[in-house]
């Protein structure tokens, strides 16, 4: 099992769009940078993700969520009505992945960016390096211990 961090602006999806769909699973789509790309390809059933809060008031780790499915074709891509159309891509060779999760747990407290920063431990974090804009990316698993240790 790997592990995971996704940034979303909750306007879009947020940790309580994943809690109210509790059971149900959400398409995380519309990724549209190639490395992020590369790690949505690499996500499995299973994997353990962190939904981070981005460009809102309250900015940091909000919760955990599942991968349900697997790497897939992002429908987005194919779609002309959507901003997430490419029309370079085409069903025999799609250029964007899509995966699909569901809701775990809402953390009982968002961890700012700030306070991750300040956590010894969080060195391979590429979210904490400046300059990181990396919508999707893997988190060690020592980081992700230090993480959840941060709520009880």
């Amino acid at each position: 099992m790997a592990r995971w961090l996704v940034k979303t602006e909750p306007s879009e999806c947020s940790i309580d769009d994943f809690a109210a769909k509790s059971g149900a699973s959400i398409p995380w789509d519309g990724v549209r940078n190639y490395q992020a790309r590369n790690f949505l390809s690499q996500m499995s059933e299973g994997d353990e993700v962190f939904v981070y809060h981005s460009s809102c008031k309250h900015i940091g780790i909000a919760g955990v969520v599942t991968v349900t499915r697997s790497a897939y074709p992002d429908p987005s891509q194919f779609d002309p009505a959507s901003p997430y159309h490419d029309r370079k891509s085409t069903l025999e060779k799609p250029r964007w992945q899509a995966v699909d999760m569901s809701f775990v747990y809402k953390l009982p407290r968002l961890i700012p960016l700030d306070e991750l920063k300040s956590l010894p431990g969080l060195g391979d974090l590429a979210l904490i390096r400046k300059g990181s804009r990396l919508s999707v990316m893997p988190v060690s698993d020592e980081a992700w211990q230090v993480i959840l240790q941060q709520v009880g």
